[in-house]
């Protein structure tokens, strides 16, 4: 069996729901938000007798419903600043009609000076709200483009496009509306809202809501059905996920992609970079020596480190000067929600603890934790030294793109202040292809096969486990140990042990 083929030990709809945990966090909402609102719908739709193979398109249309507002937040934020707190705000209104007009031109804006407030709110009243109109169009077509790549079935797409439909038809697209709309978008849009009415405004909060929307935003019979059910559909802890579909190696690295590059169009400036720093990370740590398993962890940690950047937003991550305080809270915190949204199920818990390092430094200097030296397992540095190079190729606003050349110094300079480790990022460096000063090699210039067996000794293993783990001769394993021994200046496998763990080759999360 080829490694790509071998199952990977999650589920498809553990995945979905991970990544719906950081949607959370875009919306303005407390995490499970998503969650809950399908299982709203989940239970509807058995009161309402909805064929098994809809009941089950309806949890990929309820993960991936709000995930299209990643890609247009720097649209949002242009028009009404603060994007999380727009979208948290907005299900206090129904957005047709005079309300929802209201509602936007009091948005419009919103941050900026007062000419700039001005210039958007004439535009909004000039074009009637086309560029609002446009922004849901851009929203529904890239979610529904997710679940194609993610092989979710045309029925799932369709129902995606269909995401800003009203029963009144005044949604969009516009004109669209009634049965023509997917009977899981009905579901989902009754779900959506009063999920967050029950939380803060109990059982009769979601009951108003709903009856005061019925034959207008939601499907007559679905209001009817969740009026008359709705202590039972709205009680209850716990949520028990479908099984979908598990996923092999392969799969899960294809769909941590397509969730990676979604990610990435959070902001305009960011596009590609957690693919980018994925390739660098997972290169450098083959060169290091490191385990296969952690050069895998290495490079999926790349394309989930930016996850809990839902959590800030735009008007922060494209601020064009200094940061205050609380903004400056709100960035570090990202890396914080990155662990958080990642924390299970278990095959994404390593990674997610990897990826919550790439902003962490070997002084200290670093977020969310502030770890240092022998506190950073080889796998967070190599990830920290990929994302701080590959993000200096990279413009923000507050700076221009760094040359290559430039780039290069000042990782150096980073090694000689002892903010980033030398051997990881010098991997770095040659991994992108800028060659290094001296061999890249390990700590003490231990080879890549001195790394590993490094590794396996001080995980207790003894000669003959090391060869047979390896592949190689006992005799050659013996060599391999002695040479050890001698580079780092150890004298047993104890001294050898804690000479990795200074060097960050033994993973805390291991051990």
């Amino acid at each position: 069996m080829e490694p790509a083929d071998a199952d990977a030990g999650i589920d498809l709809a553990e995945l979905l729901a991970a990544f719906s945990l950081a949607t959370d966090l875009g919306l303005g909402q407390p995490m499970e938000h998503v969650l809950r609102s399908w299982r709203i719908a989940e239970r509807l739709a058995e009161r309402m007798r909805l064929p098994e193979e809809e009941r089950q398109a309806l949890f990929h249309v309820s993960m991936l419903g709000w995930v299209g507002c990643i890609a247009d937040s720097p649209e949002v934020a242009a028009s009404f600043g603060d994007d999380i707190a727009f979208r948290a705000d907005s299900y206090e209104v129904d957005l047709a009609g005079p309300a929802g007009f209201g509602f936007f031109l009091r948005r419009a804006g919103r941050g900026g000076a007062l000419w700039h407030r001005f210039r958007v709110a004439s535009t909004i009243l000039a074009s009637g709200g086309q560029h609002v109109v446009q922004g849901m169009q851009s929203h529904c077509v890239t979610t529904s483009a997710l679940a194609e790549r993610l092989e979710l079935g045309p029925g799932v797409a369709r129902a995606l496009r269909q995401f800003f439909t009203r029963w009144d038809g005044r949604g969009v697209p516009h004109g669209v509306g009634g049965a023509d709309i997917a009977p899981t978008i009905r579901l989902l849009h009754l779900a959506d809202v009063v999920e967050v009415r029950y939380r803060t405004g109990g059982i009769e909060g979601a009951v108003e809501v709903a009856r005061a929307r019925r034959g207008r935003q939601f499907a007559p019979d679905v209001v009817d059905a969740f009026v008359a059910h709705a202590p039972e559909v709205l009680s209850g802890d716990g949520i028990d996920l479908p099984r979908l579909r598990p996923l092999t190696q392969g799969e899960l690295d294809s769909a941590l992609e397509a969730l990676a590059d979604f990610t990435d169009l959070r902001c305009a400036t960011r596009a590609g970079h957690s693919r980018g720093v994925a390739e660098l990370a997972g290169a450098a740590a083959r060169s290091i020596g490191l385990p296969t398993a952690d050069v895998i962890a290495t490079r999926r940690a790349g394309l989930l480190h930016d996850i809990g950047l839902h959590g800030v937003p735009v008007t922060v991550l494209e601020q064009p000067g200094p940061l205050s305080a609380t903004d400056w809270e709100r960035v570090r915190l990202s890396s914080y929600y990155t662990e958080r949204v990642l924390a299970r199920p278990a095959a994404l818990a390593r990674p997610g603890a990897i990826a919550a390092m790439a902003h962490e430094r070997m002084d200290g200097g670093g977020y969310h934790r502030g770890l240092s030296g022998a506190a950073l397992p080889m796998t967070g540095r190599v990830l920290a030294a990929a994302c701080a190079y590959r993000a200096m190729l990279e413009p923000r606003a507050h700076r221009a793109a760094l040359s290559d050349k430039q780039a290069v110094l000042a990782v150096r300079e980073a090694i000689r202040a002892g903010a980033l480790d030398g051997d990881a990022a010098e991997a770095v460096l040659s991994a992108a292809g800028n060659g290094t000063r001296r061999r890249v090699s390990g700590p003490a210039g231990l080879t890549p096969r001195e790394v590993e067996v490094l590794v396996l000794i001080s995980r207790g293993a003894q000669t003959g486990e090391v060869a047979e783990r390896l592949g190689i001769s006992r005799k050659t394993a013996g060599t391999h140990i002695e040479r050890i021994y001698t580079k780092t200046g150890a004298s047993s496998r104890s001294t050898a042990t804690l000479f990795a763990l200074r060097n960050g080759l033994l993973d805390p999360l291991d051990l």
